[in-house]
């Protein structure tokens, strides 16, 4: 009894370590990357956004440089949260599969690929309780018109608009279908990356994980966000397209697979990359800063 109940409060102590480190590094992610966000953004949703310079410079001229962090409140707040969610299902399902493998017929807890894998997409589908919400109301605050045409006064006034306009489920939740795949794609691939490098370094040098430096973490990181965003990035399209779309008579897309088949038929498969540059150069620092601070901090509190 006293080892189930031991057992117990180690695996708790585990998850809260695992959201703590994530919140932490959800927090270095929003601003590292708010400023590439609002551009890529700009592009996969404005026909005027030929390009990321000209859309960085059309923002500056015309809103000014702190138009750079417009809706940050938003993921500063949310994407926190939601990075914290990431890393606790991440470690939960990790667990998980150690068990198994324990109880298997090799007796071993390491993970195979398929299954961090698997871990990183049970992390995603988790994630997008929130991700959906915060995200489709970070992309209503970063396209809306500048200055007096503004259509909401902040994050809570879109809330309301959002759900007066179809309620909180086909409103706020807009997308939540094609947010569900992305998520899971994306973590999928993200954690899988990482994860990969991590034991090769380690295998390849005979050492611990732990004594992996600090600068390699930032680096394999970095490229994990590289794999991420290459192995998810059309339904990232589809879903800001999805989420920037009017209502009523103004909604332009009925469904995910109308989405889908209008971009292919007015961009072609071109539509479907469209924003991916300056989404790459944002990639790189900004999940390099995500696991390098989330590994430090459990180093830390570990």
């Amino acid at each position: 009894m006293a080892d189930a109940v031991e057992d117990i409060t180690a695996k708790g102590g585990a998850v809260w370590k695992d959201l703590f480190s994530g919140a932490a590094g959800g927090i270095a992610q929003v601003l590292l990357g708010q400023p590439f966000d609002i551009v890529k953004v700009r592009l996969q949703t404005s026909a005027e956004a030929n390009s990321a310079i000209g859309a960085a410079k059309a923002i500056w001229t015309k809103e000014g440089p702190l138009a750079f962090y417009k809706g940050t409140l938003t993921p500063l707040l949310g994407i926190g949260a939601c990075v914290s969610v990431q890393f606790g299902g991440f470690g939960l399902a990790k667990r998980y599969f150690e068990t198994q493998n324990a109880a298997g017929s090799r007796g071993l807890p390491d993970l195979s690929y398929a299954q961090y894998y698997g871990a990183g997409a049970f992390a995603g589908v988790a994630n997008t309780v929130l991700s959906c919400p915060i995200e489709h109301v970070r992309i209503r605050l970063q396209t809306q018109p500048h200055g007096a045409a503004r259509l909401y006064a902040g994050p809570v006034d879109c809330v309301r608009k959002l759900s007066a306009h179809q309620g909180v489920l086909r409103g706020v939740y807009r997308g939540s279908a094609v947010t569900v795949l992305r998520e899971a794609q994306a973590y999928g691939v993200w954690f899988l990356s990482f994860e990969y490098m991590m034991n090769q370094h380690a295998a390849r040098n005979r050492i611990e994980r732990k004594d992996i430096p600090s600068y390699l973490v930032a680096f394999y990181g970095g490229l994990a966000g590289e794999a991420l965003w290459l192995g998810s990035y059309p339904l990232d399209v589809i879903k800001s397209k999805m989420q920037t779309d009017g209502f009523g008579a103004g909604q332009k897309y009925a469904s995910m697979r109308d989405c889908f088949a209008k971009t292919y038929r007015a961009e072609g498969l071109r539509g479907f990359w469209k924003g991916i540059g300056p989404t790459l150069l944002r990639a790189m620092p900004v999940s390099a800063g995500t696991f390098a601070t989330v590994e430090l901090t459990l180093r830390a509190i570990n």
